[in-house]
This record gives C-alpha cells, sequence and structure tokens, in this order.
C-alpha cells in the first residue's frame, strides 16, 4: 500500500474518471471509498428486489460516438461501454394548468409550446440557435484534451485552430448567464418561466444563475436522443470501476479516510480511520470542499485567508427522496420522466414545488421484480433544522408528502400500489454521501463567481467533483476528472493515448 503515485479519496464520478485516466496514463493509482458501495452521488442500491438510482437519473450521448459527453469519451479511452435504451419524449412537464411532452427533437418540442403560446416558440426557437451556436463551435474540441496548464495552448493551436476560430464570434455568450442570452431573445413570461425550470433541473439556479455553456451543451447534447444504462446509475460506476482496474488501478471499499497527511506544505499520503497510513506523491480529493477542508485537512494546513474564503462557498440545498417499490398492473402506458411544479405563484426553487420523478423501470424491467416499477421522486430540502429525534420520523413521513402528491399528477393511486417505501432526508444524504449538509454542490450563479479550480495552495493535492471547475452534473463532474489528470501528466503522455481513442 505504499507503493502508489496517487490516491483518489472518494469515489463519485469524478474520483473514478481522474482515476481511471491516470491509470491508463500509466501512473500507479489506489481509490480510497469510505462507502461499501461505489460511485457517491451517482451509486444504486438494492432492497428487496428493487435496484434504486440514488442521485442522477437523466443522460445523453452515452453511446454515441458523435457526443460530446466527457464520461463517453473517458469510456472509450479505459475501454469499456454501456448497453443503453433510447426513448421518446425524454419526459413530461406537469403545471397546475396542464401538462406536456418534453422532446429531444427541437422542432417537435416548440410544437407543444406553440399550443400554449405561438409567440413564446417562435422566441424559444431565437433563445435555441443562440446557445446552439456556441455548441456547434464547442463540438470541434473534444474534453479528453482538455488541462489545466499552459501546455493546453499549443495542443489546441497545433489540432484545433479551425474550432477555435469557430468560438471566437460567440466568446460574449461563453462568458454570459443563461439569463442573458434570455433577455436578448424571449419576452414571453411563459416562456421564461420554463428556461428558468430547465435551468434549474440542471444546474439547481435559475437562468440568471446558469452559465450559458453547460445550457448550450445540454440542448446540443439532448437533441441527439436520449438514452437510460441498462442497469442504472450503477451501470455507468461499474464501467468506469473495470476502466480503473482494467489498467491496474485499484478501488478500496469500506476504507474510510480519516486525514490528508501534509508535511512541509506538501501532501504525501493518507490516514485511513483504522490508523493505517497509504503514502503517494498525489492526493486527490472527490470529497466537496467543505468537507476536503473542514474534515480531511487540519486548519493549519491552509494558508486562513483562503480556508476562510472556500468554507464560505454558497451552498445549493440538499433534496427529500422518495424510493418506492410499487404494482405496475394497469401502468402499460407509463413514461419514465416527470417534473411536477404544484404551483406557479411560487418560486420554482422553493422547497417542495418542484418535483423531479423518475421511473426508471419503465425501459429496463430487470430494475424490478415482474410485474412492479421503481420510482424515484425528489424535491429540494434544507438540511436547516433536520435532527435525528423522537420527532424525525413523522416528519420525514410529513415532509415526503409533497412526492407523494407530485406522484399522484402521474399515477392517481400510487398510496395503494406502494410495497416498498423509503424516504431521504438531508441527513440521510449527509451521512451516506458523506457531503456538508448534505448538499449537491455550491450555489455560484454566473457572474458571481467561478467554481473552485482542481488546485489547492498544498503541493501534491487536488481537487476534483461537483464542487470543482467546471460544476455541477455529471457530464461536469467527469469534465472535472479529465482536467485534473491530464494536468498532472506531460503532453507526450496523454495525446499518444486520446489519438488511439479518438481515431477509433
Amino acid at each position: 500500500m505504499h507503493d502508489n503515485d496517487v490516491i483518489v479519496i472518494g469515489s463519485g464520478i469524478g474520483g473514478l474518471t481522474a482515476a481511471g485516466l491516470l491509470a491508463r496514463y500509466g501512473k500507479r493509482v489506489v481509490v480510497c471509498e469510505s462507502h461499501t458501495i461505489a460511485g457517491g452521488a451517482a451509486h444504486n442500491f438494492r432492497r428487496r428486489g428493487y435496484e434504486f438510482d440514488s442521485g442522477p437519473s437523466f443522460y445523453c450521448g452515452l453511446t454515441d460516438d458523435q457526443s460530446l459527453n466527457p464520461l463517453k469519451q473517458v469510456l472509450d479511452v479505459l475501454g469499456e461501454s454501456l448497453k443503453t435504451v433510447r426513448y421518446e419524449p425524454l419526459g413530461h412537464y406537469h403545471f397546475p394548468e396542464g401538462s406536456f411532452p418534453v422532446y429531444s427533437h427541437a422542432l417537435a418540442y416548440r410544437e407543444e409550446i406553440a399550443k400554449i403560446t405561438p409567440q413564446g416558440a417562435i422566441e424559444l426557437k431565437q433563445f435555441e440557435e443562440r446557445l446552439l451556436c456556441l455548441y456547434e463551435g464547442m463540438k470541434g474540441i473534444p474534453t479528453l484534451v482538455l488541462r489545466t496548464d499552459w501546455q493546453l495552448i499549443p495542443v489546441l493551436l497545433r489540432r484545433y485552430l479551425p474550432s477555435l476560430w469557430k468560438i471566437l464570434p460567440h466568446l460574449p455568450i461563453l462568458q454570459a448567464s443563461v439569463g442573458d442570452v434570455m433577455d436578448a431573445t424571449v419576452q414571453d413570461p411563459w416562456v421564461r418561466r420554463l428556461i428558468d425550470l430547465e435551468c434549474f433541473l440542471l444546474s439547481g439556479l435559475k437562468a440568471h444563475g446558469t452559465i450559458a455553456p453547460e445550457v448550450a451543451f445540454m440542448l446540443g447534447e439532448r437533441s441527439r436522443g436520449v438514452e437510460y444504462p441498462l442497469g442504472g446509475s450503477g451501470a455507468i460506476v461499474s464501467a468506469l470501476v473495470r476502466g480503473l482496474e482494467r489498467w491496474g488501478g485499484k478501488l478500496l471499499l469500506g476504507c474510510h479516510v480519516e486525514q490528508i497527511l501534509v508535511e512541509t506544505g506538501k501532501a504525501i499520503g493518507v490516514r485511513l480511520r483504522n490508523g493505517e497510513i497509504i503514502k503517494a506523491s498525489v492526493v486527490i480529493s472527490n470529497a466537496s470542499i467543505w468537507d476536503t477542508y473542514n474534515q480531511l485537512l487540519r486548519p493549519t494546513n491552509l494558508p486562513p485567508t483562503y480556508r476562510n474564503v472556500a468554507l464560505e462557498t454558497p451552498v445549493i440545498d440538499s433534496f427529500m427522496h422518495l424510493h418506492l417499490g410499487i404494482r405496475a398492473e394497469n401502468l402499460e402506458n407509463l413514461t419514465g420522466h416527470h417534473v411536477v411544479i404544484h404551483d406557479t405563484s411560487k418560486d420554482i426553487t422553493a422547497p417542495g414545488n418542484t418535483c423531479m420523478i423518475s421511473i426508471p423501470s419503465v425501459w429496463d424491467a430487470t430494475l424490478a421484480p415482474t410485474g412492479h416499477h421503481v420510482v424515484h421522486a425528489y424535491t429540494l430540502e434544507p438540511h436547516i433544522g433536520w435532527e435525528r429525534n423522537d420527532e424525525y420520523p413523522q416528519k420525514k413521513s410529513e415532509k415526503a408528502q409533497t412526492l407523494y402528491h407530485a406522484l399522484e399528477r402521474i399515477i392517481p393511486d400510487v398510496r395503494e400500489r406502494v410495497e416498498l417505501e423509503l424516504i431521504g432526508t438531508p441527513l440521510t444524504h449527509a451521512h451516506y454521501l458523506r457531503r456538508y449538509r448534505g448538499t449537491y454542490g455550491p450555489a455560484i450563479a454566473a457572474g458571481k463567481g467561478m467554481f473552485p479550480s482542481m488546485h489547492t495552495p498544498i503541493s501534491g493535492l487536488y481537487r476534483v467533483g461537483d464542487s470543482t471547475m467546471p460544476g455541477i452534473g455529471v457530464p461536469a463532474v467527469a469534465a472535472s476528472g479529465i482536467l485534473c489528470a491530464n494536468s498532472l501528466v506531460n503532453v507526450r503522455s496523454y495525446t499518444e493515448i486520446l489519438d488511439l481513442a479518438l481515431n477509433n
């Protein structure tokens, strides 16, 4: 356990991506995961024959060779692939005044919007076209080639100069918020609310808080079609673990890192809860910025001002989760993704007002016993005020009612169908994922700050994941792993391997 080049703390997608790539580049890598299941916020778990996703359930570009999805590019490099099911529509939005399908095909989607607001559909097209121009420029530069140091410049100039020229006219959008683009193209109040909703689903923030490239990426990728990985999010995690181990990396489950060891300003390894010490010249933390700096390091390891500023990074609320196993009779026409907004007079970000629903057994029947479905419903919920006391079970049940009410828009008799009920709270999230306040990441609004980079003031210590550039979401955390891994090897080491992957 002392013969390592890199230690990665945490097996979320960002950590596994960085670890897998570094192993592919020839580094000796060990991943220490505190949980007994790999995957972090993307892990899945099994109860009484039902297989549940714990977090993300919406994916694009997992199998398309032309996809910009960084996760797909990493799996290609590692020699792994996924089996998926494509579906259409990609979901349904349910407002108090009515419901409508959301299609990946832009024209079909706008036709649905035109039934509600013809002028709004025209304005939505202008909005999408403005952002898709940026996507077209981005397409020519694979995320897989990016790094965070000056050595990226000659790589881009030598290999991707035409694509750089395509992006140049769109630099103002590259630095803008989605709200800026919306203000310039959309006046219809209903469509503006719709754009706010889609930004919230993507980033946890509304349009003026979401960066334009993130939505440009989403619009471009979902236009290629959406798909669900057979086996759920756990299938993605398993593929990354196989890729890591294929190239000699190690994953240690139930291996809780107690402290990152620092000597004379340099990370030298980690100490486990059982007292064991594992040494390496590079340590990568896939824990959140708050947990890394509060729990894994001593306060004296970091410059006081830097540490204080980092720990003041604003936090997105946690979630209430409702995982159900239900009887599926007479639900033949059920679809898999739904978003329910209870009250349009309230902000969509108000806890309990916007509920997300995923029923993945619609696409993959192996996730539930025969004749049954798995259901995952979730909504924002602040961590503050939650305590494990005598009132905790009752509070859980009460808070879950907004999710049941949302589900009743889809399956009116859902309560009578329930055979297994699991209610998760912010405390559940914080406990199982070891995340500060059970959060999904920083609430950094566009124009109000940048996501922290992979670098830290401690030599040899780096960070990946959703509290690291480029931010929240599966593609973003995979990209953070790519940026970190590529920046830790020389250009020749990674371009030779990337050429093989990108040319196949």
